[in-house]
């Protein structure tokens, strides 16, 4: 009996992904459950599994290609009889048994599978091994977030060799991206150092050079790569959003000095009633919803010719990932105390950094907060994320002079900014929305007495 392999719904909105790759090839056992290959969409990684056990018969659909919801991806021929987690072969042989599948909050064993494969250089010193509890010695595998381990196996590049600055230590694409630069200078550098030596120590006559010689470059110094689904999805959303939103940004500067003085001084006793650090993110959250019930415009979108507006406070958290900026969701933020909010950004950032976001985690949204001022910004223009009409860009906190009761003092301000559409939010309610969140962080009893 033939088992189809068909793409399952991907979420809400989400009508098509690309085949990124095949774990299984034609000819291998599966069992029920097994992870068979992995699709890309614009929003998530999600994995296919078999839905009964037999051969992988023929693959239809190569890694690479468009699929949308309900095509035919391959087709398994189901074995009548075969042992759970063993292939039967003609000979009376069996195999290994099959690795178990894996949910897709724990891809840790392929992640291990996948850097081993790549650990083939002989110079380097094997790492411990460890019993794996049936007499059977494993090297330990370093922690990779499993983008990075598809990027270092298509790279061919030596996990093991890469110290990872993600979450606990885990290599990120960003680490592979870093690693490879680096060994190509050396390349570099070596292959120039051999051609210095040889040159003659006495000048020789010059000689001509036809200009095609002198301007053709190395061929290291261009490479194509195919836009992932979701790069091709950001760039075209963010195109949309220059062209059919009447989009305008404002500007207001805060001074943090209040609200650095509290992170200070209650920030160890926050740690140790509730485990995390007091975050500057908490209070700007707060200080959005704040600012979004005295101006509901902000918090609305347009569908046709009417405007719906919205008595929930979902607030978007942009995070930028080796894949491309996503836009995880605090759900309900209003109702959240300080702990529960960074809490809830601790878990995103993480699931993000090891792509573990659900499509659960991205949908929606009725206002979006990103903080440029992580990577050094001073100053942007953040671009709205439709259909939302209002996203609050956050900037590196700078000490500068400022006129303060006829005196200049020196005081930790922050530049925020305000994107918003135009067609349903006017200039004045757009300054106001932002003279509120100063007011707010400047004054943080507003939170108290002011909602």
């Amino acid at each position: 009996m033939a088992i189809e392999i068909t793409v399952p719904e991907l979420g809400e909105s989400v009508l098509e992904a690309t085949v990124s790759r095949w774990l299984k090839k034609e000819g291998d056992f599966v069992n029920a459950g097994d992870v068979l290959l992995e699709l890309e969409t614009d929003k998530v990684n999600l994995e296919v599994g078999a839905k009964g056990s037999g051969i992988l018969q023929k693959i239809q659909v190569p890694e690479g290609a468009d699929v949308k919801v309900g095509n035919v991806l391959g087709i398994i021929e189901e074995k009548a009889g075969a042992q759970p987690g063993a292939e039967q072969k003609g000979s009376g042989e069996r195999t290994e048994p099959a690795q178990p599948a894996v949910a897709e909050t724990q891809k840790a064993e392929p992640v291990a599978a996948e850097a081993k494969q790549t650990e083939v250089t002989p110079e380097k010193e094997e790492p411990p091994a460890r019993n794996d509890g049936q007499g059977m010695e494993r090297q330990a595998a370093p922690q990779i977030s499993p983008v990075a381990a598809r990027f270092a196996r298509d790279k061919n590049v030596d996990i093991s060799k890469i110290a990872g600055t993600g979450n606990e230590g885990r290599v990120t694409k960003a680490d592979v991206e870093m690693y490879l630069q680096r060994q190509e200078t050396t390349q570099v550098g070596e292959k120039s150092a051999p051609v210095q030596e040889e040159r003659p120590s006495q000048p020789q006559p010059s000689a001509k050079i036809a200009p095609s010689e002198r301007l053709a470059p190395p061929d290291h110094r261009e490479e194509r790569t195919r836009m992932s689904r979701r790069r091709r999805t950001i760039a075209q959303r963010l195109l949309e959003a220059s062209q059919t939103t009447a989009m305008l940004t404002t500007f207001n500067e805060i001074d943090m000095s209040i609200i650095m003085d509290i992170r200070k001084r209650h920030n160890e006793d926050f740690q140790k009633r509730y485990g995390i650090k007091l975050g500057f993110m908490s209070f700007f959250v707060k200080a959005s919803i704040s600012a979004l019930k005295a101006f509901p415009q902000v918090n609305a979108q347009i569908d046709g010719e009417e405007i719906v507006f919205k008595h929930y406070y979902d607030i978007g958290m942009a995070v930028g990932s080796s894949e491309g900026l996503v836009v995880p969701v605090i759900r309900d933020a209003d109702r959240l105390s300080f702990a529960e909010i960074e809490q809830r950004i601790k878990e995103l950032v993480a699931k993000t950094e090891e792509g573990k976001l659900s499509v659960e985690d991205l949908r929606g949204g009725t206002f979006t907060i990103t903080n440029g001022g992580v990577f050094g910004s001073l100053l942007s223009t953040p671009i709205l994320n439709p259909p939302q009409v209002g996203i609050l860009g956050l900037h590196k906190i700078e000490e500068r002079p400022i006129a303060l009761n006829g005196q200049v003092v020196v005081r930790p301000m922050m530049y925020v900014a305000l994107s918003y559409d135009h067609r349903i939010v006017d200039g004045r309610e757009a300054v106001q929305f932002l003279v509120h969140i100063k007011q707010v962080l400047e004054d943080p009893a507003w939170m108290l007495v002011g909602g």
